[in-house]
């Protein structure tokens, strides 16, 4: 085989190191964002971050320096020595008689900061194993059941299980790990260790000592034990039917099971709140009735180059600390223009999501029209896949609420006149119409196709039933109402 040189030409695309970053940064949501520019503050000495107040506090340095002083306001420049120890503090110096906060204050807030935990289903059952006078194989027994039990208070175990989970040397019976299980069903809240639906409706039940309602609860202990599939499918005619009730009497034991709680254990430890930042604002103005589009200041914070270390770089130099410093300050200025680039590229998608669906800004869900990526895309002159990472995890406010921006991105469905309809908008009517429906006949999904087709909104039935699915409604027979 002979080796040869060949030539050739042609054209590759070669993703530099800054653009790499920029696509990074492009596509990161807000605290990921913050946290990128947390951690370029501190491995790039060339970064510094502006404060909010340090404009105000240069102007206010300004006006200070113009005044004269008088010889009162010098007297604490003489008091500082010249010299000071390393090793020294400010109360060595200047001694304090008081102090900013009272003790009890800042006992106070040190206890309140650090009693943040919050307590979980296990931990409040376990407070009150505690406080049960039981003997220590007992405990054993209701150390292993409240193990077993998850946030909603339902047993992940059969009483099998547990028991064949204890230690042999203690031989403890089947029996009395359902006696310690009873008795953690009393624990606060009732009804927890559950092992179905049933017995945990069950349980809530036999706390109750309404002598008035006695009939209605024996009649909501049969449904419940028996029939709890047929009142789960709201056949209410069959249930009438089985139970030989009337139905003012069927009414009244139906709200007594309604007001039970089939997930005791959830209110115990809530989850936590997740708060969302928006990166836009959106603000109608009162002058012109235009919308307004900025990004929120309070996202992103502000960073500039350190002109004290940028001063030490030298061109000639080429000692490994000029170019340690030269490579700083190079990289600092591409993370610069790189968020610059992001908040303008997300400036503009913003701007353009605006004017396109400015009705669903004056009017509601209903009035939302179909976009897609393509239409912001060509709108900015940018591909689809960067209006894609610009939309991913950004979030605007609008006075109708708080969107992620890919909310405003919906398919179309055709209307009798040619036009076309947000996938958005029709699942609002769907809304609208099911909460306007009669509980006692609710609407099915053909009639609901056959009210959006009187619109104009050609929809098959399908398709409702999917949208409705998205909205998380049931479907007609399991919203029916018998009252």
């Amino acid at each position: 085989m002979k080796l040869s040189i060949q030539l050739k030409l042609g054209q590759q695309l070669t993703m530099t190191p800054q653009l790499q970053q920029a696509i990074r940064l492009l596509q990161l949501s807000t605290l990921d964002l913050q946290q990128e520019i947390y951690q370029a503050l501190e491995s790039n000495p060339m970064l510094e971050l502006i404060e909010n107040n340090e404009e105000e506090d240069s102007s206010f340095n300004r006006e200070s320096n113009n005044q004269p002083v008088n010889g009162e306001d010098q007297s604490w420049q003489e008091q500082i020595p010249p010299d000071l120890a390393v090793d020294s503090e400010w109360d060595d110096i200047y001694p304090s008689n008081y102090s900013s906060t009272p003790p009890f204050e800042s006992d106070f807030s040190e206890f309140e900061s650090l009693n943040t935990k919050i307590d979980t289903l296990q931990d409040h059952l376990l407070w009150q194993l505690n406080l049960t006078p039981m003997s220590e194989q007992d405990k054993s027994i209701a150390l292993s059941i409240i193990d077993a039990i998850d946030a909603n208070g339902m047993l992940t175990l059969d009483v099998e299980s547990i028991h064949a989970g204890l230690d042999e040397k203690l031989e403890i019976e089947l029996d009395e790990v359902l006696a310690v299980l009873h008795r953690i069903q009393q624990f606060d809240p009732i009804g927890v260790g559950y092992c179905n639906l049933a017995e945990c409706l069950l349980i809530q039940l036999n706390q109750y000592n309404n002598p008035e309602q006695a009939k209605h609860i024996q009649n909501a202990k049969l449904i419940i034990s028996e029939h709890l599939n047929l009142l789960g499918h709201r056949d209410y005619a069959q249930l009438m039917r089985r139970t030989k009730l009337k139905e003012s009497e069927l009414s009244e034991t139906i709200s007594i099971i309604e007001s039970l709680d089939p997930r005791p254990g959830a209110n115990i430890s809530p989850s936590s709140t997740t708060y969302i930042v928006p990166d836009v604002i959106v603000s109608k103005q009162a002058e012109n009735g235009k919308w307004r589009v900025e990004l929120n200041p309070d996202t992103t914070p502000k960073l500039r180059i350190n002109n004290n270390y940028a001063s030490l770089v030298k061109k000639a130099d080429s000692g490994a600390e000029n170019n340690y410093l030269r490579d700083n300050l190079q990289e600092a200025r591409w993370f610069i223009k790189s968020l610059q680039s992001r908040n303008e590229t997300l400036m503009k998608v913003a701007t353009r999501i605006v004017e396109h669906q400015r009705n669903f800004l004056e009017y509601g869900e209903e009035s939302m029209r179909p976009m897609v990526l393509h239409d912001i895309a060509e709108a900015v002159s940018m591909h689809e896949s960067t209006i894609s990472r610009v939309t991913t995890q950004k979030y605007m406010h609008t006075p109708r609420g708080i969107f992620e921006l890919k909310y405003f991105f919906s398919s179309h469905v055709s209307t009798a006149g040619g036009g076309e309809c947000s996938s958005t908008a029709i699942r609002a009517i769907i809304k609208k119409l099911i909460a306007a429906e009669n509980a006692c006949k609710p609407l099915s999904d053909n009639k609901i196709t056959e009210l959006l087709e009187e619109k104009g909104i050609n929809v098959a039935r399908r398709t409702i039933a999917k949208y409705r699915g998205s909205l998380s409604i049931p479907p007609s027979n399991e919203r029916k109402r018998l009252f």
